[in-house]
């Protein structure tokens, strides 16, 4: 074959491969992903909150765990100690509506006594426009910030319906509290309802509380005024409580006042001394059945509470107390607590 048959045929044989269609494979396309919704945080109500993804809701999870060593006379059956360990956990919902910010609260709590205690409703409530509906403490849940005081008597967490208006550091509210754990006389049963007023505020360096409760069953009631004031390197507290009579809201006594002194030695420890005196005093709220204070003794207590911040979110306390009754023995006591919170 001479050269130039060899061209024609190479070029022939170019010209059929040319010719013929080259199909290329399908181009992989990959799946659009879908979008990652991050937690977003909402800082419209403090510090801890963000939204639930896919809602307006802003949600805060916080609490605390707690291991108390309790001392004193037949602390646990005949025991004169007894130790705890309490698991606490409070979920906060929060929402703006037209008619203000809409809170919903639930707490969970186990006070592990033994491992086979069991988690409780420490709280549940709504709260929107001012009211407040559910199983929550009232105003006579506070105290001073020591430990030895009795400033309420018998259970302060009730299911009960409450309206408190709020306008800068003052408040006025007004409440019915389902009373089913405090004080009833004999033969009848602790199913009834109370009606409370309070009012509290700050102004400058003292803050205070007036609270007024009525048991209407026992028809009896009780009112409590509480101040706290700001003085050299720490706060001055008083208290002072009168019983009309035996009631679900205060029974431990027909009168007493209560001080102490909240020093602040430094950044991390609290020294606080306190005392608080007793007019015809209950000395067994547990048996006592009376009508009336009349022909109780009095009853004096004095204790001393420190309380030492070792880290942040990590304190420790630690309490005890001597109380003399003019119908009772004399009982000193106190607890150690480590607390972590978070």
């Amino acid at each position: 074959m001479n050269i130039r048959m060899a061209s024609l045929t190479s070029a022939a044989a170019f010209a059929a491969v040319a010719s013929t269609p080259v199909f290329a494979a399908d181009a992989i396309v990959a799946a659009e992903p879908e979008a990652v919704e991050y937690v977003r945080v909402c800082d419209a109500y403090g510090t801890g909150y963000f939204y639930i993804p896919g809602t307006e809701t802003c949600l805060k999870v916080s609490g605390y765990l707690r291991f108390e060593v309790y001392a004193g006379p037949d602390e646990k059956g005949t025991s004169d100690w007894n130790a705890r360990t309490r698991a606490h956990v409070q979920f906060t919902a929060k929402s703006d509506t037209e008619y203000g910010p809409l809170t919903g609260l639930i707490v969970i709590r186990n006070n592990g006594d033994n491992p086979e205690t069991t988690s409780i409703l420490d709280s549940a409530y709504i709260d929107i426009a001012g009211f407040r509906t559910g199983l929550f403490y009232s105003w006579w849940d506070d105290d001073l910030s020591g430990e030895p005081d009795v400033l309420s008597s018998f259970e302060t967490l009730h299911n009960s319906i409450r309206y408190q208006y709020e306008s800068g550091d003052f408040y006025a509210g007004v409440t019915v509290d389902e009373l089913e754990d405090g004080y009833y006389k004999p033969g009848e049963n602790p199913n009834n309802f109370g009606v409370g007023l309070g009012i509290g505020g700050k102004a400058g360096a003292i803050s205070y509380q007036l609270i007024g409760s009525y048991d209407t069953d026992n028809e009896e009631g009780a009112v409590r005024g509480m101040l706290f004031a700001d003085i050299g390197p720490g706060t001055l507290g008083l208290a002072a409580i009168y019983a009309s009579g035996p009631n679900s809201y205060y029974s431990q006594s027909e009168w007493t006042v209560a001080a102490e002194y909240a020093y602040k030695a430094n950044e991390k420890w609290t020294i606080t001394p306190e005392a608080q005196y007793f007019g015809n005093y209950v000395p067994d709220l547990g048996t006592f059945s009376g009508d009336s204070f009349d022909g109780l003794g009095d009853a004096w207590t004095v204790g001393i509470t420190v309380d030492y911040q070792i880290a942040d979110n990590l304190y420790a306390k630690a309490t005890a107390d001597y109380t003399d009754p003019d119908d009772a023995d004399e009982v000193t006591k106190g607890f150690f607590r480590l607390q972590r919170s978070f």
